[in-house]
């Protein structure tokens, strides 16, 4: 066959098909034309016959063969599939760029390249649907396309978006399959977009995997307490809902004023645990456990392994701290110099940056909830604990607070709030510093101190940095101690300014002598002395009797003159 003969065949084809196509799409496109509105286009997946369905990450880009006004053509290279190696052009449109013609026509000319198998017509081997692959340097997608109940608000604000609305639309279908229905669902799309874009943190999965029976520590399961059991905790933990059925409780770690925490052991992998058990009717957990599940995995914060709720109390289970508190340790040890000090600082402040980093503030950093997790006294082995004081910043609707999200929507208050609470984790900090270093606390003299005494130093700033150790120790560690316990929070150092400290960044120069203690009781008194006059209830004003006072004295004497008249 000739040239002008094939060409005549192929023309002759076309103008048969589109002539069918066009009658049925001309109406659409003519309304599309004529409102002047964006509509979505159905396009489903194409795969080539044979193969299985591929997707842009099976394939290599390997250059630009060539590029109009709303799209490129790249020559590409499969990566993955039972047609590796093969060679292909691909045609990458940019749908937010495509007018509403111009829409219509990409999806036309896709439909017909998927039905017309002509020798002389170029094959569509593959079609990713709705996919978006970033080729922009900004890695976001613009495009307004896909299920409406399942976009993410920056899908549904057009502002662009990235991978993470995947997420939003797969949290959506899991709350389909927990719950039935979907979390926004309008009477039309406008009110479905509407509820997107307003969606408030939503409670009702709030907690939901942390419910269990009706169990406290002195009593025994019931059959009432079955009932009350939420089925997303059967799916979680099976038939053991109560949490004696997977643990057995042993003797106290430690108490607290609203909780006490208690060895445990699994009884089916007899592993040790620590459990908390926390008073309902004294305090509401849900913000720790929340912060310990989000955030746990951090090496150096305690792990939160499982948690029951029976209404009553809460159990925490976590990482069993076998190598004790902190304090306790350095007091033990033989020799602790500089050098180590600073390791355990830089550890600790490490962490603590990550915590306010995130927007949380732990807000209750005393010796005692820094624990080691071995017998090794590694600072790697360092724990934070207890987070029953800490707070996670939240927007108005009870959203999370990112770092580029705050600055520009919480209001000028709250982050002044956050920021002096994070400046009293620097000043906890300041406080371990100090007694690691001199051997004893800087404002508590001993466990007889007043709290009324302790408030008043803490108040007046001032702290000796002379005698005892502080002749030994450089004045790199006078300053860091200095800056970190400034009784201006706003002049105190933060995170990342410790961590920049040349004390911190240059402790392998440090000395390495051992550093003088006093009794190791005597100091953990001054700070349990320290830590209870500033976290103790503001004392309630004394009132004298009512003629004590000023006004009724003065009427007295009125009443008096008037009675001589």
């Amino acid at each position: 066959m000739d040239m002008n003969m094939r060409k005549f065949t192929v023309r002759r084809f076309f103008s048969v098909y589109l002539r069918k196509k066009s009658r049925s799409k001309s109406a659409s496109l003519s309304k599309l034309e004529d409102d002047g509105l964006v509509k979505e286009i159905d396009i489903s997946h194409h795969v080539k016959e044979g193969f299985e369905k591929a997707d842009p990450s099976q394939f290599e880009l390997l250059k630009i063969l060539g590029q109009g006004s709303y799209g490129k053509v790249f020559l590409v290279r499969k990566i993955k599939g039972s047609d590796t190696g093969q060679l292909y052009a691909m045609k990458v449109l940019k749908k937010a760029t495509l007018k509403v013609r111009d829409r219509v026509r990409s999806k036309m000319e896709r439909d017909i390249l998927a039905e017309v198998n002509h020798p002389f017509i170029v094959k569509l081997h593959y079609d990713f649907g709705l996919s978006k692959e970033a080729i922009d340097h900004d890695k976001r997608a613009y495009s307004f396309c896909g299920t409406i109940e399942y976009m993410a608000p920056e899908v549904v604000n057009r502002r662009g978006h990235t991978q993470s609305a995947d997420w939003w639309s797969f949290g959506v279908l899991m709350f389909e399959m927990l719950t039935g229905s979907l979390p926004f669902q309008g009477k039309d799309r406008k009110e479905t977009m509407a509820l997107i874009l307003n969606a408030n943190c939503h409670q009702l999965f709030r907690g939901f995997s942390f419910v269990a029976s009706n169990l406290g520590p002195d009593q025994t399961p019931t059959e009432t307490s079955v009932l009350a059991v939420h089925p997303i905790v059967q799916q979680l933990h099976g038939n053991n809902l109560h949490f004696t059925d997977g643990y057995e409780i042993r003797e106290d770690i430690g108490i607290g004023a609203y909780s006490v925490c208690k060895r445990c052991v699994h009884k089916i992998s007899e592993v040790e645990y620590a459990v908390k058990i926390i008073d309902r009717s004294k305090r509401d957990p849900s913000e720790e456990i929340e912060i310990l599940l989000r955030y746990g995995q951090h090496p150096n914060i305690i792990t939160l392994k499982d948690v029951y709720d029976d209404g009553k109390y809460v159990y925490l289970v976590m990482e069993l701290m076998r190598g004790g508190e902190l304090l306790d340790r350095i007091l033990r040890q033989k020799c602790f110099s500089e050098r180590e000090a600073s390791a355990v600082l830089f550890t600790i402040t490490k962490t603590v940056e990550y915590l306010h980093s995130q927007g949380v503030v732990h807000r209750d950093l005393k010796p005692s909830n820094i624990l080691y997790v071995d017998e090794t006294g590694n600072p790697e082995s360092i724990r934070i604990c207890d987070f029953g004081f800490a707070k996670q910043l939240r927007a108005e609707n009870g959203l999370l607070m990112t770092p580029c999200y705050t600055a520009n929507f919480v209001a000028p208050e709250v982050l002044k709030k956050q920021g002096y609470d994070a400046a009293c984790d620097i000043w906890s900090l300041g406080i371990l510093l100090y007694t690691m270093l001199a051997g004893f606390t800087p404002f508590a003299n001993g466990p007889d101190d007043t709290p009324e005494e302790i408030l008043a130093r803490i108040g007046s700033g001032k702290f000796a940095l002379t005698g005892g150790n502080w002749h030994t120790v450089s004045d790199a560690a006078k300053d860091i101690v200095s800056k970190m316990l400034h009784v201006d929070p706003h002049q105190r150092l933060t995170a990342p300014q410790v961590l920049r400290h040349p004390w911190i960044v240059n402790r392998e120069t440090l000395s390495q002598s051992q550093l003088v203690r006093q009794d190791a009781m005597l100091v953990k008194g001054a700070m349990a002395a320290t830590y209870f006059a500033l976290n103790r209830s503001p004392q309630a004003p004394k009132l004298e009797p009512v003629l004590s006072s000023c006004l009724a004295q003065r009427r007295g004497m009125k009443r008096l003159t008037s009675t001589r008249l």
